[in-house]
C-alpha cells in the first residue's frame, strides 16, 4: 500500500525575523526613557552615576587628558546641574539690580540704612514737588481756591467748594474751569498716579440726582476728572472715588467747618 510521504519544510536556524525589529523597537524604548530619566528633575550623584555606567557599557565617551573638559564632545553631558522646571503661560515681571543700586546697597551698613537712606530721598523729592507746584499755583492759593499739603507719600490738591461748585450741585462753575486748567498743566508737569476724591459734610441730601452725599461726592469728583482729561491729562493717570462725610478736616458743628469738608482732593501719588 503507497502512502504519500509528506516531508517537513526545511527550519532555518536561530531566531524568528521579526525578533531583530522587536529587539531594536525596545532598544528605542530604553533610550526614550533613559532621556525622560535624564531630563527629570534628579540628585546629580545619581546621575552622574548613571552616566558613569552608561559610559562604560556603551563607550560612548571617552578621556580625554585636558584641563577642562572638551565641549560638544560628547552626546552625554559630564557636567549636570539639575533645573528647576516651571512652564508656565502667565507674563512674569523681572528685576534687575542696577550697578548703581548694587553699588548703593553695598555701601549702606544694613537695610534699615538703606531704607532710611530711600526715604529720606523720597521725601525730599515730595517737598521739592509741593514746592513748585505752590508756586505755579501761587494766585489760587492766594484766592482762596486751592490749597496745597503733603501727606505721608503723596502731594494734595486740595479744591475748595469756594466758588467751584454750586451748593447741592456737582457742575463745575464756568469762572472755576481756567483753574482747572492750570491745575491740569501742573499735573502734567509731574510724575505718577493722579486720585481724585470727592468729600462733603454731614448734612444730608435727598434729590432726584443725588440721592445721598455718597453720589454727590463722587459725581464732584468725576467732574474734575473729565475737566483735567478736557485738558489733555492722561486718562491712565486718573481715578476717582467718593468719600461723602468720613474724612472731615473739620467738626460740622460749624458753618465754617463745613465748608472746609466740603472740597475735591487731588491726590498726585
Amino acid at each position: 500500500m503507497n502512502r504519500d510521504v509528506i516531508e517537513d519544510e526545511p527550519v532555518e536556524e536561530g531566531l524568528p525575523m521579526y525578533m531583530g525589529t522587536f529587539a531594536d523597537l525596545m532598544a528605542l524604548l530604553m533610550i526614550f526613557f533613559v532621556l525622560l530619566f535624564s531630563f527629570s528633575e534628579l540628585d546629580a550623584l545619581k546621575f552622574k552615576m548613571v552616566v558613569q555606567s552608561m559610559e562604560s557599557a556603551f563607550g560612548v565617551q571617552k578621556s580625554v587628558p585636558l584641563p577642562e573638559i572638551p565641549k560638544g564632545t560628547s552626546i552625554i553631558a559630564q557636567e549636570y546641574s539639575p533645573g528647576i522646571p516651571a512652564p508656565t503661560l502667565i507674563r512674569t515681571i523681572e528685576q534687575q539690580t542696577t550697578d548703581d543700586t548694587r553699588e548703593f546697597l553695598e555701601s549702606c551698613s544694613s537695610l534699615q540704612e538703606a531704607q532710611e537712606v530711600v526715604d529720606r530721598e523720597r521725601m525730599k523729592q515730595l517737598m521739592l514737588d509741593a514746592s513748585q507746584l505752590r508756586i505755579d499755583l501761587k494766585e489760587e492759593i492766594e484766592a482762596g481756591f486751592v490749597k496745597v499739603d503733603t501727606l505721608d507719600d503723596r502731594v494734595v490738591i486740595r479744591v475748595e467748594e469756594k466758588g467751584s461748585f454750586k451748593s447741592g450741585d456737582a457742575k463745575i462753575a464756568k469762572s472755576f474751569l481756567p483753574v482747572v486748567h492750570k491745575i491740569s498743566q501742573t499735573i502734567n508737569k509731574s510724575n505718577g498716579n493722579v486720585m481724585v476724591s470727592g468729600h462733603t459734610d454731614n448734612i444730608p441730601i435727598n434729590t432726584p440726582r443725588y440721592p445721598s452725599n455718597w453720589e454727590l461726592s463722587s459725581a464732584r469728583a468725576t467732574s474734575i476728572v473729565r475737566a483735567m482729561i478736557a485738558f489733555n491729562v492722561d486718562p491712565f493717570r486718573l481715578s476717582v472715588e467718593g468719600r461723602a462725610d468720613t474724612q472731615s478736616l473739620e467738626k460740622n458743628s460749624t458753618s465754617a467747618g463745613r465748608a472746609k469738608n466740603r472740597r475735591v482732593e487731588i491726590n498726585i501719588m
